[in-house]
């Protein structure tokens, strides 16, 4: 049973101007015994021909996720703590609906099981009061799971922000991107 005190001071912070591409956060999550030795994170090259620069790619856990919605399946669901989980195993039809609805794109289908997975913020762990595996091993902190105050106090020059905007729509999720100070929303077009 998961701590509410637990959950509700606790958040988890991506600050994609920490990650140093090291590619350790996907190798602690391909550890994790419930995905099956694959990553549920993923680090991407901004412009690799021109700069050094990455990005580390999570499960934002939307307060309304579209890749739920879209599923034909019922598959994916949200749990009453704001986790967006795995695709269920016995119901996942591999149509590939979330991949193409979620607007992070974060979703992935694993074309050898058929079957879309994605971070589950190691709910075995955060449900326990354990970190997820990936911020126990980044070694910059571009990937923080702790309360809002100390993420505030490490980082003073930035903001935690979990409201996005795509087009029209604006998308609320439980994991908050660090912007410098100043920076209101997150624009993706």
């Amino acid at each position: 049973m998961l701590d509410t005190e637990f959950d509700q001071e606790m958040g988890f912070f991506v600050d994609m101007q920490r990650c140093i591409g090291c590619h350790a956060c996907e190798m602690a999550c391909a550890e994790c015994e419930t995905n099956g030795q694959e990553s549920m994170i993923h680090i991407h090259y901004v412009e690799r021909a021109v700069s050094t620069q990455t990005t580390v790619q999570v499960c934002m856990h939307c307060e309304d996720p579209a890749c739920a919605k879209v599923c034909p399946a019922d598959a994916i669901t949200k749990d009453d703590y704001g986790i967006v989980h795995t695709a269920n195993t016995s119901r996942c039809i591999g149509c590939s609906n979330c991949v193409y609805a979620c607007p992070f794109g974060v979703p992935k289908k694993e074309e050898k099981a058929e079957l879309m997975m994605k971070c589950n913020m190691c709910y075995d762990r955060t449900s326990a009061g354990k970190k997820p595996m990936c911020a126990t091993v980044c070694p910059t902190q571009a990937l923080y799971f702790g309360t809002r105050e100390e993420i505030e106090e490490k980082r003073p020059d930035s903001v935690p922000v979990n409201q996005f905007k795509f087009g029209n729509e604006t998308v609320n999720t439980k994991v908050s991107v660090m912007m410098p100070k100043g920076s209101h929303e997150l624009t993706v077009l």
